[in-house]
């Protein structure tokens, strides 16, 4: 009888691995196709010993996230709303001003929204680092440049 082969927690390796995102055509990768490699790669379905209840995914590093792009009209027309809960608290930010003011958190806002809403989600998306220039921090770690077909 042969049994199914379940990850545990102590024997993941691990790796770090460097997203360009200034690498697609037309000057930058697209968002959302971005986004889902790199959910893939956190949560570690690009392993064979891909487990869904255990964290077998790797460290990403994305660097130039200010060069991430959006198809069609998106750019103009894409808009975030949030409320403080008071009256008239209604505040709406553009794509474009997102871009001018933090453009590392677009990025990780699209990837915590395609990684599972549990603490193993959480967990996941703690390995996910986004630069909006080129230099990153984590040189020591001697990340893999890997890419995406984004």
């Amino acid at each position: 009888m042969k049994t199914t082969y379940y990850a545990k927690p102590g024997e993941v390796q691990r790796e770090w691995l460097l997203i360009d995102a200034a690498e697609g055509k037309d000057g930058g990768m697209v968002l959302g196709r971005l986004a889902t490699e790199v959910a893939n790669i956190l949560r570690g379905k690009n392993k064979p010993q891909y487990t869904p209840h255990v964290d077998t995914g790797d460290f990403v590093i994305i660097i130039n996230a200010d060069k991430v792009r959006l198809t069609g009209n998106k750019e103009d027309e894409k808009v975030w709303y949030r409320h403080s809960g008071y009256i008239g608290g209604l505040k709406k930010e553009t794509w474009r001003e997102a871009m001018e003011k933090h453009p590392e958190r677009i990025i990780e806002r699209a990837v915590k929204g395609m990684l599972p809403k549990t603490t193993l989600g959480q967990q996941q998306f703690t390995k996910l680092r986004v630069y909006a220039g080129p230099e990153y921090k984590e040189v020591s770690q001697k990340p893999r440049k890997i890419t995406v077909e984004a």
